[in-house]
């Protein structure tokens, strides 16, 4: 089945509100097996609507909306859909009493204008909204469907899950299941080279994602069951595996700090951070995880010389090599480690940028790890802005920690 969104709105125009609607419902339909081809914006405009309305009935199977159910004038969907269908708004007795009941039972008298909120076209049926006073629409002709939802995440993802879902489920034989592969310290390109015999495959499918945290590899399958799609992933993964190696770090969910603090937790480990370019940011990513007080003995941000040498780095080291140098990351690791009592220290000093530093361009850094019995210095070099800098210097000194506690024995 051919899906299309559409998310009514002119607050998502303007750039006040971010469209999370839309997101929910595409990580949804391949749950239920359906294609999503198009997403589209629209201000709350009726002639804008009812366009955008009828484009999508003429080439999508079915077309979820969501806003622009409420009680004002600029609420327009009802007026759009019955636009479209040539049909004629009508108040539902049944769906006016439960609304004046729904205000009743909060203390309430219903405003005139929700009476709107009441309204149906004959080939729409009203969807339960216990959330709202909004009730969706599922209007259903000529082998097509529109379903619309309230613009209220907490109504919309309410109504998927409880009404939505299972009734377009129960329509279609087939479910689509996804899996994703995350990896680091490849280009997009070169990850895509390295799989590109695989890409060519119609089920399952495989594509290549440019994320935060890396490069993701996205594995779907559509199959009558979810243990049929399950085996076609496995396989495919299988093979993937083989070519990525150890550059695949997690899958789905998983994130980097999560996968290292499973890690430390396995091996009985605690952990210590040293800062300088990242400001502190790995030590809230790793404190991101639930449980972490478990393994995590704290980090200090050295931002400055004088920081780092009242927390333990020889001030002739930091003459000798400057700050932004793998000897100067060494030194701060080993002094988280000792200042906080912990099992692997991990430092961290480079260039965030826009100017350089020490005579180094932005997007330098340099990681190290220390476990006691032995230092690892490694080198970064990002694009030269600042915020991704610290980003992926902190993910970076993740995965590098992630070797470590896999090689350690």
């Amino acid at each position: 089945m051919k899906a299309e969104i559409i998310s009514i709105g002119t607050e998502l125009l303007l750039g006040q509100i971010t469209d999370t609607n839309a997101s929910y419902l595409a990580s949804k339909l391949p749950e239920v097996g359906i294609d999503l081809l198009w997403v589209t914006q629209v201000g709350d405009n009726l002639g804008r609507m009812r366009e955008c309305l009828e484009r999508a009935w003429n080439r999508s199977e079915l077309v979820l909306t969501s806003g622009g159910l409420g009680p004002t004038e600029d609420d327009l969907t009802r007026e759009a859909i019955a636009a479209l269908m040539g049909e004629e708004l009508t108040v539902d007795p049944e769906l006016e009493h439960e609304l004046r009941e729904f205000f009743s039972r909060r203390g309430y008298q219903m405003p005139q204008s929700n009476v709107k909120q009441a309204t149906l076209i004959p080939s729409a049926q009203a969807i339960p909204n216990p959330r709202g006073t909004a009730p969706g629409w599922w209007v259903e002709r000529d082998g097509r469907i529109i379903i619309s939802m309230p613009g209220p995440p907490s109504e919309l993802q309410r109504m998927w899950e409880k009404e939505v879902s299972q009734r377009l489920h129960e329509r279609i034989p087939e479910i689509i299941v996804s899996r994703t592969l995350k990896t680091q310290l490849l280009a997009e390109a070169a990850v895509g080279e390295m799989v590109s015999p695989l890409l060519s495959s119609a089920n399952p499918t495989l594509a290549v994602y440019a994320k935060v945290d890396g490069i993701h590899l996205r594995l779907t399958a559509k199959a009558r069951s979810r243990d049929e799609a399950g085996q076609m992933i496995a396989q495919l993964e299988e093979r993937v595996r083989d070519i990525m190696g150890d550059s695949i770090w997690g899958c789905d969910d998983e994130t980097l700090e999560s996968v290292v603090g499973a890690l430390l937790t396995e091996r009985g480990l605690t952990l210590a951070t040293m800062e300088s370019c990242t400001g502190g940011l790995l030590a809230s990513t790793i404190t991101d995880v639930p449980g972490s007080s478990d393994y995590f003995k704290g980090g200090l941000v050295s931002y400055t010389n004088e920081a780092k040498v009242l927390y333990g780095v020889d001030v002739a080291l930091l003459e000798r090599y400057g700050a932004v140098s793998a000897e100067v990351a060494g030194a701060m690791a080993e002094a988280a480690r000792h200042r906080l009592g912990a099992d692997i220290g991990v430092g961290i000093t480079g260039v965030a940028g826009p100017d350089p530093l020490e005579g180094k361009p932005p997007g330098t850094a340099h990681i190290a790890i220390d476990d006691g019995n032995e230092k690892r210095l490694i080198k970064g070099t990002y694009p030269p802005l600042r915020h991704d800098v610290k980003r992926r210097a902190t993910n970076h000194a993740l995965f590098e920690l992630r070797r470590t506690l896999l090689s350690a024995v």
